[in-house]
């Protein structure tokens, strides 16, 4: 198989999976096809019972090292339709996974060990790694890989990063439950829009050391029915927390947490609240960011080997680690001129680059696997 036939056999991919993009937990189709897809090419996939998503095994033995790719898309509004659309990547990476399964195929009866490809769903909802782990699939791996394209903002297209520093996010869901009240009478009720309001005031009132970056929002309020006279008496909210590291973000819980109460007792409201997702910050390895940064330089040379990418967003790839110490993580940040930006309806990039990222990720887990064999563990 040619470089040029496996380029040809990704372009094929990546327009089918641009074409029909599934949302978190609802990747039926998705699995399906790669599924089919892997066995077409004489692979063994393994799906799950009790979730979308998938794995497969290239290699014989008990797989040491892994690459990770998402799967869902988002729901979103597209020239004025809302639907599912891939515009944070996850498309480009599913096609990445497919030339790194075919590129490790040609190489099977020479591989040390197993590798193993990991389709993830629900990234996006920042619940598919977890899932995922409770599988028990990365508990023999020891190396673990992920990918994500960038945007030009970041690093120019065809220079590529050994590692990505993803923040931690936190999405927090509450109800506000106060009392109705007649519009004349304000003292009769506790009017829950302006208990959201003491509270959008409270959070901003949580000083964070200011060397570390950090925010917390409210993105989400609903209140009132369609009677402009009277006071409500309840409302539901959203709030969105980013920091850079997990420690500054236990710091905004802490103070968001701290807020809530005090609120609550000030307007005599009840206010309940739940972490409806919790992504972690990035928890990178210098072993396995070495590895990355040299199959880069092997692949693109030295001269398009860019510096750690330190990124406000958040990635449920770092929750592997988090919850597996063991592992040894790191994510290619793949330079290929995203714009307008990711999670933009109409995003782009240049598809190019997709075989490129195959490249260097299949480097990178053949680098791990001689990293493993030389440390007698394999």
């Amino acid at each position: 198989m040619t470089v040029q036939t496996i380029t040809e056999q990704m372009e094929k991919v990546f327009i089918h999976l641009h074409a029909n993009p599934e949302i978190s937990w609802q990747e039926v189709e998705t699995t399906a096809y790669i599924a089919q897809f892997l066995t077409e090419e004489g692979l063994q996939p393994q799906t799950f019972d009790n979730m979308t998503g998938l794995y497969v095994d290239i290699g014989q033995g008990i797989p040491r090292v892994g690459f990770r790719t998402d799967i869902d898309a988002l729901w979103q509004e597209v020239d004025g339709e809302f639907k599912a659309n891939h515009s944070c990547g996850h498309d480009g990476h599913m096609t990445i996974a497919i030339g790194v399964a075919l590129l490790l195929n040609k190489l099977k009866d020479t591989l040390p060990s197993a590798v193993r490809i990991i389709f993830q769903p629900a990234e996006e909802k920042g619940q598919g790694a977890k899932a995922i782990i409770e599988q028990g699939i990365t508990e023999p791996l020891q190396y673990l890989f992920g990918t994500h394209v960038r945007p030009l903002v970041e690093i120019p297209d065809g220079v590529h990063a050994p590692a990505l520093y993803h923040g931690a996010a936190k999405m927090f869901t509450g109800t506000i439950t106060g009392i109705e009240a007649h519009g004349a009478r304000p003292e009769q009720g506790i009017n829950a829009i302006e208990v959201a309001a003491a509270l959008v005031d409270a959070i901003k009132r949580h000083w964070i050391n200011p060397t570390q970056s950090a925010s917390i929002k409210m993105t989400q309020l609903q209140a009132g029915g369609s009677s402009a006279n009277i006071i409500p008496g309840t409302a539901t909210f959203s709030i969105d927390a980013r920091a850079q590291t997990n420690d500054t973000m236990e710091a905004l819980t802490d103070g968001f947490n701290k807020a809530v109460t005090a609120i609550s007792t000030l307007y005599g409201a009840k206010i309940e609240t739940n972490c409806a997702a919790h992504i972690v910050a990035a928890q990178v390895n210098d072993e396995a960011k070495a590895i990355m940064k040299q199959a880069i330089i092997k692949t693109v040379g030295e001269e398009n080997c860019a510096s750690d990418v330190i990124t406000p967003g958040g990635e449920d790839f770092h929750y592997y680690a988090y919850k597996q110490p063991h592992l040894k993580t790191t994510m290619l940040g793949l330079g290929c001129g995203v714009t307008p930006g990711l999670h933009h309806p109409l995003m782009t990039f240049n598809k190019e680059r997709l075989y490129v990222g195959a490249e260097i990720i299949t480097k990178a887990l053949l680098l791990a696997l001689q990293q493993v064999e030389r440390s007698g563990q394999s």
